[in-house]
């Protein structure tokens, strides 16, 4: 039986189910299996990736198991701290959405997850890469960030649920929005478009459920899926909105998607900011441009079953 420490970075605010609870289970589980732990609460969201590090610092002088218990920003920030580490990553899944472990066959009740994260063994998984930052799920930029930002705002007031998710969204687009005129590199070769927003994503399972056939790349491994919309009015996007809630996106004439290896993403005029807010995983940061996407060279060592064990989503 290994004897391999738990080093848990904890966030309680994530999600909206019974952090107490989940604590309970977690302890629970390593007390029956003779598992050592170590607990880190996110007290305040300027502490998370501070812990991070010191939960990996840790996992390496103890040989043991990093592991974030949280939704998927949660998940980004530990998992970037634990990326080339040479440890492995253990996921408990406390967010809304959990595109990350449901996409990994990690159920989202605890108890459950801590039996298969004290039961299986690491197997690598891909990660994405802007401008060195590492994403899971996904990155974006133009109108998605800032529907992320209100969607935030929302569940600060309404609480977390996908009702109120889409509620915000609806409520971005009738505000309308501003095009992004971008020029892309992609794999070698450069062209021009004009967008409201630009998607890459690395989650076959989020890609799966808004219909693109681009999700098939992203689970061969290799690849990332990039998706631009062409300019709509307001209207347009509230359509596009809704073939999405049916997973019929990829139908839509107005949607441009492609796989790539590697692309740059600057500005068309070369005039202009020389950052951009960008959302990895559903944090927002202002990074320099130009961006860089890009599959990380070395893979997560993540806990999870074997592909063909992997319950359905």
């Amino acid at each position: 039986m290994s004897c391999e420490p738990l080093i848990v970075v904890f966030n309680p605010a994530s999600g909206h189910g019974d952090a107490e609870a989940a604590r309970a289970a977690i302890e629970a589980a390593c007390r029956a299996a003779g598992r050592p732990l170590v607990l880190l609460p996110v007290e305040t969201p300027q502490r998370l990736q501070a812990l991070a590090r010191e939960a990996v610092r840790c996992a390496q002088e103890e040989a043991g198991v990093v592991v974030a218990a949280g939704g998927d920003g949660t998940i980004n920030a530990v998992a970037a701290a634990c990326l080339g580490s040479g440890r492995p990553f253990g996921v408990l899944p406390q967010g809304t959405f959990n595109y990350f472990g449901r996409s990994h066959g990690i159920p989202a009740d605890t108890a459950e997850a801590m039996r298969l994260l004290l039961q299986e063994r690491p197997r690598p998984v891909q990660v994405g890469l802007v401008n060195e930052r590492p994403f899971l799920v996904n990155a974006s930029l133009g109108l998605y960030p800032q529907l992320l930002q209100e969607r935030e705002s929302w569940k600060r007031q309404l609480g977390r649920s996908r009702l109120v998710a889409f509620g915000a969204a609806l409520a971005t687009l009738l505000r309308g929005h501003r095009n992004l005129r971008l020029r892309l590199e992609l794999d070698g070769q450069a062209r021009e478009l004009r967008t409201p927003t630009l998607f890459v994503g690395n989650n076959s399972l989020q890609l799966e459920q808004l219909g693109l056939a681009e999700a098939r790349a992203v689970e061969r491994g290799g690849a990332l899926a990039g998706i631009a919309l062409r300019p709509l009015s307001r209207w347009g996007l509230l359509g596009l909105l809704g073939r999405a809630a049916l997973g019929r996106l990829g139908e839509a004439q107005a949607v441009q998607d492609f796989s790539f290896g590697e692309l740059t993403v600057q500005r068309a005029l070369p005039f202009g900011a020389r950052r951009i807010k960008v959302a990895t995983d559903g944090e927002i940061a202002w990074l320099s441009l130009p961006l860089r996407f890009r599959v990380a060279p070395e893979p997560l060592l993540l806990i999870r079953p074997a592909d063909d064990a992997k319950a359905t989503p």
